[in-house]
């Protein structure tokens, strides 16, 4: 990594069963903010509809204190990161997000904000998937195609949000997300690969990862066995990955 200024809040899910949007992790966005950002630059490019997302997050934000301007609006993408006080990309298609991101410019630009200017940024799902290495761990369907899967590399390593437990109970014969993540780890020189399970995040500061939220996260490091850690516990080592 250039540098070590990074502030993000990856969360892996944006609803979780039996509450409202980012409601579940609502605390934890204050906290992470703070009161010296008025202002969160939002990137609805994972969704179709933009106007409907981007009026979602607006109402999220706005009860949490924050103004929110959506990228879309701009007339120019990269101008509004470079004035941003905060970013943060919401969930949906990940391919058809990292294709708009591609497609605006916003790769270096996004990345110079928040490793060497230290702007704060929240990923949820997809916004999450795009934080990472690269979004070869997602769950989405390719619908679209961006030129590269790899991403913005806040993080050296590559996260799975909604990550599934194995349904004892299921006839499905399909593989299960831990098999299709050994897969992944098949192939040579491949990072490490973080399941967030939905309900927890991952906030790192500068050099410091620290798993947060109500349920436990599987680690899968190539050529190893997989391994299952409660909220709390410190992730940093990753950070040092290469």
């Amino acid at each position: 990594m250039m540098t070590m200024r990074r502030h993000l809040l990856l969360v892996s899910n944006s609803t979780l069963h039996g509450g409202g949007y980012l409601e579940h992790c609502q605390e934890h966005i204050l906290k992470f903010l703070g009161a010296q950002v008025k202002r969160v630059l939002f990137i609805p490019y994972a969704l179709h509809d933009r106007d409907a997302y981007a009026k979602t997050a607006r109402q999220k934000f706005e009860a949490l204190g924050y103004g929110l301007d959506s990228v879309h609006e701009s007339p120019d993408p990269v101008d509004a990161v470079k004035k941003a006080e905060a970013i943060f990309i919401g969930g949906g298609n990940t391919f058809r997000l990292l294709k708009a991101l591609y497609d605006n410019d916003l790769i270096a630009a996004i990345r110079k904000r928040v490793l060497e200017d230290g702007v704060p940024y929240i990923g949820s799902s997809a916004g999450t998937n795009v934080a990472t290495i690269s979004i070869n761990t997602t769950n989405d369907m390719p619908i679209v195609y961006p030129p590269s899967l790899k991403a913005l590399e806040l993080v050296p390593f590559n996260i799975n949000p909604h990550y599934l437990d194995p349904d004892g109970n299921s006839k499905h014969m399909g593989e299960t997300r831990e098999q299709r993540i050994t897969q992944y780890h098949e192939e040579h020189d491949t990072p490490p690969v973080l399941g967030l399970r939905e309900g927890c995040f991952l906030l790192v500061e500068g050099d410091k990862a620290t798993l947060l939220g109500i349920t436990r996260a599987r680690l899968f490091l190539r050529g190893k066995n997989p391994t299952e850690h409660e909220p709390g516990h410190d992730f940093s080592f990753l950070l040092g990955h290469s």
